[in-house]
């Protein structure tokens, strides 16, 4: 990777829910502030060699989100913060409640409140740059009891976000594949303890395909 980029002090957002929050201080304590989440990952190994430019990372995941909660704080959670960068992975948690049949879950607004996001940023902030990164399930946990159902509903969200990241001209972090590839390897809850949340591999993983993706695009110079 490059450790060099067209502007110095670059702003990058990490946007979500539970598996971005990763318990992140609400405070400002620099040695808990961005939790313990692939966020964390990604800042500590881009933090140093990006270390002369000294890039700012803001964690702003909450635990339990859908992609309509995102939407209702984007305000305050990303447009305030001016990113240069900002990388999303959400939609677990939308499909969590229709499953559980939820009130909340009645209708599925994940698309549709994708698409204002995107559209909002693209409008009031043209130059940020956009990392968008799939939802994925293993087949342990609540996923295996519903499994048919649960698959057909992340595959969807998956093109969604896949279809969106080409529209939008995003980069787009495939991570199922690798997640079902790492599968093979050590059993589903190794990587995500209860088919949803990773473990600290399961981080790893997605920290190393995000790298992958974003290296790949040049997005960090």
């Amino acid at each position: 990777m490059a450790t060099s980029a067209s502007k110095t002090n670059k702003v990058i957002l990490f946007q979500g829910d539970s598996i971005t929050d990763g318990n992140r201080g609400r405070n400002e304590d620099p040695n808990h502030i961005l939790g313990h989440s692939y966020a964390f990952i990604l800042a500590g190994k881009l933090g140093r060699l990006l270390a002369g430019q000294q890039p700012t990372f803001y964690n702003r995941g909450i635990s339990g989100d859908r992609m309509s909660d995102l939407y209702a704080r984007w305000n305050e959670d990303a447009i305030s913060l001016q990113p240069d960068i900002i990388s999303i992975l959400i939609g677990v948690n939308d499909i969590w409640r229709m499953m559980k049949g939820e009130p909340s879950g009645v209708t599925d607004r994940f698309e549709r409140a994708y698409r204002h996001v995107l559209e909002e940023t693209r409008e009031v902030m043209p130059n940020t740059q956009l990392i968008l990164c799939e939802p994925f399930i293993l087949r342990t946990g609540a996923p295996a009891e519903q499994w048919e159902n649960w698959e057909q509903k992340i595959k969807h969200y998956q093109q969604v976000v896949r279809q969106l990241a080409e529209e939008f001209g995003a980069v787009h972090v495939a991570l199922q594949g690798a997640f079902e590839a790492a599968a093979e390897r050590a059993e589903a809850s190794y990587w995500l303890w209860d088919g949803v949340h990773p473990t600290a591999a399961g981080h790893d993983l997605i920290a190393g395909e995000w790298l992958q993706a974003v290296e790949k695009s040049g997005l960090l110079g």
